[in-house]
Parts: structure tokens; sequence; C-alpha cells
């Protein structure tokens, strides 16, 4: 005959039998999380390369095939000139005018196809210095600032060091010229955007843009 079990013993059983439900239950919950497919994060435009810029470029068991020496003993880099064009061995010279790291590569690839066989060409922004936005008029720190990528209207001002007390808020502009040449004037409201008002004008600079604080 079965003698019966004690409190103390029923206890411990059914503590036991709760932490293995809630252990089952933490481990289906995992399984879960493992399984539900992350969101990617959706891809930025690719960088278009500025005159300024320090591109770093190698060729694959091609030593030769290398940008001039950096400075001071630096790193390799070849310099995008001010008409937007750079020249590499074999290839000339390149026009990286509008072009992204991915186009350029593909373009010197063509290049050297017709003096290396099959050419592993790698190329990188060794210097963004080209990607360059300006703040003149009544802020505290006026200049060109260099962006790495993207900055807002807020953020440049910001980086200018804030605007003085004498400073116009309401009759910020942003000056843009555009790929035919011609110049446009952006308005930019400070006082709505600080109250979270017309959100829309905090635009996303572009490499040029003038930032005037009257």
């Amino acid at each position: 005959m079965r003698r019966p079990l004690s409190r103390g013993t029923c206890r411990i059983l059914l503590a036991l039998s709760l932490c293995g439900a809630l252990a089952q239950t933490a481990v289906a919950q995992k399984v879960a999380m493992a399984q539900t497919p992350a969101r990617a994060a959706a891809p930025e435009a690719g960088y278009t390369v500025k005159p300024g810029d320090i591109l770093s470029i190698s060729v694959w068991k091609e030593p030769d095939l290398q940008g001039p020496a950096g400075a001071a003993g630096g790193p390799p880099g070849v310099l995008v000139r001010p008409d937007g064009t750079f020249s590499f061995p074999l290839a000339g010279q390149m026009d990286a005018r509008g072009k992204t790291v991915q186009e350029l590569q593909q373009l010197l690839t063509d290049r050297l196809r017709k003096f290396i066989s099959d050419p592993v060409v790698t190329v990188s922004v060794q210097q963004i210095n080209g990607n360059k936005v300006y703040v003149i008029g009544q802020v505290n720190k006026p200049g060109d600032f260099i962006v790495n990528p993207k900055v807002d209207v807020m953020q440049a001002l910001s980086m200018a060091g804030g605007t003085t007390p004498f400073a116009a808020l309401g009759g910020i502009m942003i000056l843009r010229r555009t790929d035919s040449g011609q110049q446009m004037a952006l308005p930019f409201r400070y006082t709505d955007v600080v109250r979270g008002k017309n959100l829309a004008q905090n635009i996303m600079l572009q490499a040029g843009d003038v930032v005037v604080v009257p």
C-alpha cells in the first residue's frame, strides 16, 4: 500500500512542475523570436563622390595599381579634382561627377579589363572633403562644414554654434544651385520648427547648399 505524500513533498513537486512549465514557455518564446524575420533597415541612397574627396583605390594582386602615397606617409589616396575628375594608372582620366563608389568601381573594372584579365577593383571614400554645406550670417561660428553624409537645416545651425540674438529667425533662407546651374531660395522659419510646426521645411541639405541667417 502506497503511503500518502506529505504536504511538504507536495509543495516541492508543485514548485518543480511550475518551474518546468515556465522554462518551456521561455524556450518557446525564444524559438518564436528567432523564427520571426527581422525588419531590414531601409537602405539609403548611395553617396555620390564630390570634388575634394579622396578615394582609396586598389586592384587585387596588382600592387603597382593604386593611388599616389598620402601626405605625411599616410595611406595612398586619389584626389577628386575640382572638375570632378581623377586619374588612375591604365584607366586614364575618370569622371566621378554624380557617381557612387559602386559605379566608379564598375567603370574602373571595365577599363582595366582591357589590360588585366578579370581585375578585382576596390574603391572606397578615404576622406569626405567635398560634401560641404555653408552657414553664413547671424550665427556664432559661420563657415563651411563637412557633412558625413547628410544633415538637415537645424543640425547645420547647431554645427555653426546656433544663431545670435540679432538673427531674424523668420527670414532664414537656404540657397541651392540646381544641376542646370540655376539658383533657388528655400525659406526656413526657425520659430515654426522649434514649435514642432511645418517640419517639412527642415530639409536635408545637399552639398554646396548655403544657409543664410539674416
